[in-house]
Formats: C-alpha cells, sequence, structure tokens
C-alpha cells in the first residue's frame, strides 16, 4: 500500500511529531495516524512504539477537541476499534454496542448514584460491581445453542467478522445448552485478554527468536484477534471474559428465566453454560457509599490479578430498573465505570531541550531517564512552559514522579526535594531564540515566550506547512516532508515561492516523477480558487480558527477589507472576542503580512469572498454549537446546512449561542450549555428535524 518513498516520508514525519508535537497539523496528523494503523493492523510490522502512537492520537484528539468543526468521517479518532484489514467482512450488532460513562472520583459516582435514584424512584439502589478489563471488545452469537458469529466492536452498530480466531480461545465455548432454557438466540459481550503469565511467556518466546517484543496485554490481544492466520492468534494464548447479555429470543410460550431478572443472575447463568464470567470477581453492594468503598480498596489490590484491569464497571443490578433508566445515544444510564488513578513512577530529570513551534512558542521538553509506566517507556515529557517549571519547583537531576494521565499522557506531577543531594541545578529558561538566537518576548497575560522573528527558520517551514494542510489551502500531493526536503535544497523558503516552484529542478529529485509533478502542479492551481475562509485559516493569524474564519469572512469583499475595521468593530462580529480582535487587527496593520497577502494576490490566489445565497431563512439569525460525534453526518455538512439556511456556527458556549447540538462523546460544552437557560440542547436526530421542518 505505500512506497518505498512514502514510508521514509511518514517515519520521518513521524519523528519530527513525536519530537516537536506543537509542530503538528492536523491533517497531515491524520495521515501519520492511519500509516501507523495500517502498519499495525494488516502488515503486523508497527514502526512506533504503541506509547508514540498514542501520544499522536491524543494530540489528534487535542486537536480535534479545540476545533471540533475539523473532525471528518476519516479521522482516526472516528474508529472505534475497528481493523483495518480488508480480509474481514463487517456484520451488523443484533444491539448497538454503547460506550460507558467514566467516573475518576467519588463525587461523580454519587453524581450516577443521585440520577439513578432520580429516574428509579428509589432510596437506594443495589449494585453489581465488576473488573472492568483492560483488553479488547468483543460480540459473540449463538443460535439453536452453537457460536455462529464473533466480531468486534467496530463502531458500535456492525463490527469485523472474527469468528475463526475467536474460535482459538480455548475459554469460549462453541456450544452452549441455550435450549435448556427455551433460549433460541442469544448476543453476549465480552473482552479478549491477555494474561499477565501468557503476555511474559509470549515475549520470551519472542525474545528467543530475537523478534520485537509486545508492549503490553491489551495491545497484545486487541492485535492477535485481527490477525490473518487463526493459528498465529492460539499461539497467545487468549483468554475471555464474558460479562452482559445484550440480546436473546425465547421460544414461543416460554418464560422468561429467574436469573435473567437481574445482572448478577445472568452472570451466574453465563458461568453455568461455561463461560468464564466475572461471576466470582461480581459484587452486589446496596448503597453508593458501600460501592465507593469498595472502589478504594479493589484500586490497592489491582496488581494481585493476574491480569490488567483498567477500573470497576458499576451496573444497577435489577434489570427491569435498567430498562426503566434506558440510555442515551452514547451511553446506558445504568452503568457506569470507574477508572483507577493514572500509573506512576519515579525517575531522573537529566535533561531540557527547548523547541520551537510554528507560531514561535518555545516550549521545555523535559529528557528524563527511561522508565516504564503501565507497560511503555518515557522518556520525554513536555513541561509547557517557564511558569509550569517553577510551580513544581522542578531541577535538572531531581527525582520527580511522572505519570501516565489517562494511561496515556506522560507529565510530571512533582519533584521529591527530599532527596536531592545538592549538585541539582535550577533549569535557565532561554531569554533568546534556541534556533536563530533572536530575544523572546512574552506577553503580559500569557505563560509563553515566544521568538516574534519572522525569519526564525523552526517557524517558516512550519508555517508553509500549516499553509498546504488539508484544512486551509488543501495542496494535496505535497506533503510535509517534502516541504522540509525544498527548504532544505533551497527551492522554497517562504509561502509566496510556493506558486513560482522550479518544476524542472524537482522532477530532477528522487520519487518526483512525471506523474507526481504534474499531480502536485495541478493541486498547486486549484488551491489558488479555494474560498477565502481557508486562505484566511492558511496564514495562520493566532487564534483564528476554521469556524473564525468562516465568521470574518461574511463580513467583508476582499480580504484586505479587514485592515478597515478597529478592534472594536471586530469585536462585534459573531464569536469574536477581546482577544482574536486583537490578533486580527495587529495581524492587518503589519507591513509584512500586507505585502505577502498582496504577493499571494499577484500570484492569482482567490482574495474575494463568494456570496452563499441562503437556500431558506428558516435558521436565519440563529446561532448553532456541534459537540461530540456525530453519526448520521459529516459535522462539517451539518454546519454547511446551518449557514445556508441563514445560520451561524459558534465556536464555544456562550449566552449568544440558541442551539447546541449534541452527538456520542459530549464533553465540557455540554455541561456549560446545561448552566445557560436559554441555550436548547437538541440531538443530532432532533437537528435533523430542524432541517426538514
Amino acid at each position: 500500500m505505500y512506497t518505498k518513498a512514502q514510508i521514509q516520508s511518514l517515519q520521518t514525519l513521524t519523528k519530527d511529531y513525536l519530537q516537536n508535537p506543537h509542530n503538528i497539523q492536523l491533517g497531515a496528523l491524520k495521515q501519520v495516524l492511519k500509516f501507523h494503523e495500517y502498519q499495525y493492523y494488516v502488515a503486523a510490522t508497527p514502526l512506533i512504539s504503541d506509547y508514540e502512537y498514542d501520544c499522536l492520537y491524543q494530540e489528534l484528539l487535542a486537536l480535534e477537541g479545540a476545533s471540533p468543526s475539523l473532525i471528518t468521517k476519516d479521522s482516526p479518532s472516528q474508529r472505534v476499534g475497528s481493523s483495518l484489514n480488508e480480509s474481514f467482512t463487517t456484520v451488523p450488532h443484533l444491539v448497538p454496542m454503547l460506550s460507558l460513562e467514566n467516573s475518576y472520583n467519588a463525587e461523580d459516582l454519587l453524581d450516577f448514584d443521585r440520577k439513578a435514584r432520580e429516574g428509579a424512584g428509589l432510596d437506594q439502589i443495589i449494585y453489581c460491581v465488576e473488573p472492568k478489563f483492560d483488553g479488547a471488545s468483543i460480540s459473540l452469537v449463538y443460535e439453536n445453542d452453537l457460536l455462529v458469529r464473533a466480531c468486534t466492536r467496530g463502531d458500535g452498530i456492525a463490527g469485523d467478522d472474527i469468528t475463526q480466531n475467536i474460535k482459538q480461545i480455548k475459554s469460549i465455548p462453541l456450544s452452549i445448552p441455550l435450549s435448556e432454557f427455551g433460549i433460541m438466540q442469544m448476543e453476549i459481550r465480552g473482552e479478549v485478554i491477555m494474561s499477565k503469565k501468557s503476555f511474559t511467556d509470549f515475549n520470551n518466546k519472542l525474545k528467543a527468536k530475537q523478534l520485537a517484543t509486545l508492549a503490553n496485554p491489551r495491545n497484545a490481544a486487541a492485535g492477535a484477534i485481527r490477525m490473518k492466520d487463526p493459528k498465529e492468534v492460539a499461539e497467545r494464548n487468549l483468554d475471555a471474559f464474558i460479562y452482559h447479555i445484550s440480546y436473546y429470543n425465547l421460544k414461543a410460550d416460554v418464560p422468561v428465566p429467574t436469573l435473567l431478572e437481574t445482572h448478577s443472575g445472568a452472570l451466574e447463568l453465563l458461568w453455568g453454560m461455561g463461560f468464564r464470567s466475572p461471576q466470582k470477581e461480581k459484587k452486589l453492594i446496596q448503597g453508593i457509599q458501600g460501592v465507593i468503598d469498595f472502589c478504594g480498596v479493589f484500586e490497592i489490590e489491582r496488581d494481585k490479578l493476574p491480569y490488567e484491569i483498567d477500573g470497576l464497571v458499576i451496573k444497577i443490578n435489577d434489570f427491569s430498573l435498567q430498562e426503566k433508566l434506558g440510555m442515551t445515544s452514547h451511553h446506558p444510564r445504568w452503568a457506569i465505570a470507574y477508572k483507577f488513578k493514572a500509573r506512576q513512577a519515579t525517575t531522573i530529570l537529566e535533561n531540557v531541550e527547548f523547541q520551537v513551534g510554528r507560531t514561535g512558542a518555545v516550549t521545555p521538553v523535559a529528557k528524563l531517564q527511561a522508565v516504564a509506566i503501565g507497560g511503555v517507556t518515557v522518556s520525554s515529557i513536555s513541561m509547557h512552559n517557564e511558569d509550569y517549571i517553577k510551580e513544581k519547583d522542578l531541577r535538572l537531576g531531581d527525582t520527580v514522579i511522572i505519570e501516565r494521565a489517562g494511561d496515556v499522557i506522560p507529565q510530571i506531577v512533582h519533584s521529591i526535594p527530599a532527596l536531592r543531594k545538592g549538585n541539582e541545578k535550577i533549569i535557565e529558561f532561554p531569554t533568546s531564540c534556541p534556533v536563530c538566537d533572536y530575544t523572546l518576548e512574552k506577553e503580559e497575560t500569557e505563560a509563553v515566550w515566544r521568538c516574534n522573528n519572522p525569519l526564525c527558520t523552526a517557524q517558516i517551514v512550519e508555517r508553509i506547512i500549516h499553509f498546504v494542510s488539508k484544512d486551509a489551502l488543501d495542496i494535496k500531493n505535497f506533503g510535509d516532508a517534502n516541504i522540509r526536503k525544498f527548504y532544505e535544497l533551497g527551492l522554497l523558503k517562504n509561502i509566496p515561492e510556493i506558486y513560482h516552484l522550479d518544476f524542472e529542478t524537482i522532477s530532477t529529485l528522487e520519487g518526483f516523477g512525471k506523474k507526481s509533478v504534474d499531480n502536485l502542479k495541478t493541486a498547486i492551481t486549484a488551491s489558488m480558487s479555494q474560498p477565502l475562509y481557508r486562505l484566511i485559516y492558511a496564514l495562520g493569524i493566532r487564534f483564528v480558527g476554521e469556524t473564525t474564519a468562516k465568521t470574518v469572512t461574511t463580513h467583508v469583499h476582499h480580504i484586505l477589507d479587514l485592515q478597515n475595521f478597529s478592534e472594536e468593530q471586530l469585536q462585534s462580529f459573531e464569536d469574536v472576542g477581546v482577544k482574536v480582535a486583537k490578533s486580527i487587527y495587529h495581524y492587518f496593520h503589519e507591513e509584512k503580512n500586507i505585502a505577502l497577502i498582496k504577493e499571494l494576490e499577484a500570484a492569482g490566489l482567490n482574495m474575494i469572498q463568494q456570496q452563499i445565497q441562503a437556500a431558506d431563512g428558516n435558521l436565519s439569525e440563529l446561532n448553532f454549537l456541534f459537540t461530540g460525534t456525530l453519526t448520521q453526518l459529516k459535522r462539517s455538512d451539518a454546519e454547511a446546512m446551518v449557514e445556508v439556511r441563514g445560520g451561524h456556527i459558534l465556536s464555544g458556549v456562550s449566552s449568544k449561542l440558541n442551539y447546541l447540538v449534541v452527538g456520542e462523546d459530549a464533553g465540557s460544552k455540554l455541561e456549560k450549555a446545561k448552566k445557560i437557560a436559554t441555550i436548547k440542547i437538541i440531538t443530532e436526530a432532533e437537528f435533523v428535524e430542524l432541517i426538514k421542518n
């Protein structure tokens, strides 16, 4: 699927992003993640560690979380456990596999209990608490006592058929006595895991063959169930816990078995049928305080288990109450996952490197004595800014406690002054740019030091990369690695030179045949006609994302009309605050920026806002915001539906917002909107109806 040149290019970009996370561009990051997913799941030759992939993936989530309008359906963040292996057939679940709401403290559990009691109309509820297994989710279907299908969770609606692979797991019976209970068909859910012993034994075998070892039991299990050869699956000695009956179909006139009136009864039934259900691990507890106490004790004892878990699952035991409470589009209202605290470790802060990003922000990165946390090795951690270093009193040579927040993102918790030996050194933040030696500056309202030298080589390349990225002018076939290569060769020194490339010289470079050169020419030409908002976003004006760029363009005919607006006038634009207005005003009153725009206009780029005639005005003057993952519509399409009907898209929750459209995995925006009475919160389905009507 990938040529040698493409692999080298993507690997170079991967290393750069891991070393300089502030240089990351969303479009390129998606391509990097898709490449490594292919290498892991299809080619079965991963080129980076699971930890490194997780770091890049979290950067993707952070970028998309900051600008939800940039989320696309093909983004790796929209994949829920689905395989890239085309040899698997996609099959639908009988009942959708929903996620669980997460909690991290007692307050979350108390709030969950309050809502459950209010919904059930009870003073106390009996809960069934069981381990939250750290593996790969599966769904099994049995008909006429036989296993007929097994599949991955996929997108929650459908998954990959992995029946032959699942049959290699000996703790999953190929037949069960459903007919004894009058059941014709049953769909059950569980988790494929690799025990700690099996993981160690398998890695020892790999070492003996001088092969790369696996990172952790979770990834070992998840990767195994999607292997092409079932024999290789069998070699990993996988196990499975089955913990939920999602659907069953009884024969006519057969009453519901008594065991299927409660969750604990269902676990007992599954155990009796031959499954390894958490029958022995579960605990029935009356009242949420008992649950909270049990969670605290179990977290301390977790390492004594022969397998990995990352929390506990709390479920209302009574199925009739579960049915009464129902579920949202994302999660059941009768269950919640209690996540354990992040794994921690101590290590030595050996050095600090200062990296320069696209906007000139200088970020200190801690270089640590490598240490394993939760199955991965950590040696570098961002320290964000100078204030972060001072607040945590960090010094070179310090013993520090680090953790992986959410078991993914590493961070320094604090230093341990009591272990200082006297030779530790104060971390001196540079006063000049570590790349170009330009004097650093810091605004009073910010914690970040910046290099404001427009000729700083560390920033120039990143500005060009941003300009051509998918969400900006979308110049396909360029690629970050090619931009860096052109820059090093002196073929591309600034943004306008994109439109004056020496294609004759480029055609002599390795990897640039006639077709590649023609494709690049075509993409560059096409970029000249992009809508004005894309150009404004591509210019990289601080605090101006795609949504703000769209807002700004509705107030101008030509891009340079923005020179005529005061900061106060800019603040009158929908969703433009003081900080954004100041940034836009400053940008369009800098001679070098105006010169850049005029040079691009001379090169043929579109500088005019094409007015769009609204199809109708049924959303006129109404403000919308989307949060979470949409399942029926692409977010950009949904936003376009609003705009073409006269509505506006905001970038954040405020009193100006009329409608918040909530998809799956909605986060802080939803909680904030609930506190503003004038905001109407609607589902994606309700939004579709609103558009229709």
